[in-house]
């Protein structure tokens, strides 16, 4: 697959791939990896960022703190979808939510931080909620692809040599994946912006910068948390998106998810306890290359028994923040 916008070009491109590499690696720094000036990187990071959706925000990985992660499929009376929505994206656990089905469905992803939210949502307030007529739980149980991995790493718009030029300095001892209650002044700070200065970061917590760098730095290596890098896929040249469910036999389901894995659309793939074995989510240019991908890349995996492809219509709400109406 090669990458084509007719908005940004190959330097945005070289960017984006770059923040996702280090999504707090200064302006000079990724300059210098990407060979150009840093009025010309902070004059594209805006542009990326005005034009492109681009936000950088640090993300709690669910999956190395050993905590619940769901996707939920909602099916909804036509005329409600878009309000159940929205009500759903003002949760502070639901970190992702779609319309998709022609606007008759919501999907949506949740983090619940303990067994009492996830039981006031599943069993509390998605049941008793007014024209809904249909709820799908799928619990994550292992992550193929996604999470810190980005999805531009697949197209190699950096060389490794530019890679490992812009990968974090490594923390010896970074312990356990773990987030302490002390650390909740400084994610708060990052869960809005990911390239928060260390300053800032100073101030919000009330701890030396060097101590703040220290604890961050043990964060991210500890993989309690990673930066993530979020934008428009439809900026790049991707309009088309689709939430894939998958029911494969049980011999096969890590085998199909590794394959998954290393497909190009993939930009996430899990295994999944609940009505299929197997959820992702896969990106393309058009509705006939996700045509060719089903009938082709997918539909030659050995051991997939059924597979449904559901395009979202947008997005309501992408990670810490909710997308602008349309």
């Amino acid at each position: 697959m090669e990458m084509e916008s007719d908005v940004f070009d190959q330097l945005d491109l070289q960017l984006l791939h770059a923040l996702e590499v280090n999504g707090r690696a200064s302006f000079s720094r990724l300059a210098a990896v990407l060979g150009v000036s840093d009025q010309t990187v902070a004059r594209r990071y805006r542009r990326l960022c005005a034009e492109g959706g681009l936000r950088v925000v640090a993300v709690r990985d669910a999956d190395a703190l050993g905590q619940d992660q769901w996707t939920l499929r909602l099916r909804c009376v036509p005329d409600s979808a878009q309000a159940i929505a929205e009500a759903l994206a003002k949760r502070p656990d639901t970190n992702w939510v779609g319309l998709a089905s022609g606007g008759t469905e919501v999907i949506l992803g949740t983090r619940p931080r303990s067994p009492g939210d996830r039981d006031d949502l599943l069993l509390g307030k998605l049941p008793r909620t007014p024209r809904l007529l249909e709820i799908s739980a799928h619990q994550m149980l292992h992550r193929f692809y996604g999470g810190p991995s980005g999805w531009l790493e697949k197209f190699a718009v950096l060389d490794p040599d530019q890679i490992e030029a812009l990968r974090p300095d490594p923390v010896p001892d970074p312990g356990p994946a773990r987030i302490a209650p002390e650390d909740e002044p400084l994610l708060a700070v990052l869960e809005r912006d990911g390239r928060a200065t260390y300053p800032e970061l100073q101030r919000a917590t009330g701890r030396s910068e060097s101590a703040v760098k220290r604890r961050l730095a043990a964060l991210l290596a500890s993989r309690a948390v990673y930066i993530d890098v979020e934008y428009n896929s439809e900026a790049i040249g991707y309009p088309v998106a689709a939430a894939l469910w998958l029911t494969t036999t049980p011999a096969a389901l890590h085998s199909v998810g590794e394959a998954l894995a290393a497909h190009d659309q993939i930009a996430h793939a899990a295994a999944t306890a609940g009505p299929t074995n197997l959820t992702a989510t896969a990106v393309f240019r058009n509705t006939a290359d996700l045509y060719t991908y089903l009938s082709g890349p997918l539909g030659h995996l050995e051991g997939v028994q059924h597979a449904e492809a559901t395009p979202f219509l947008r997005r309501v709400k992408q990670l810490t923040y909710r997308a602008r109406p349309r």
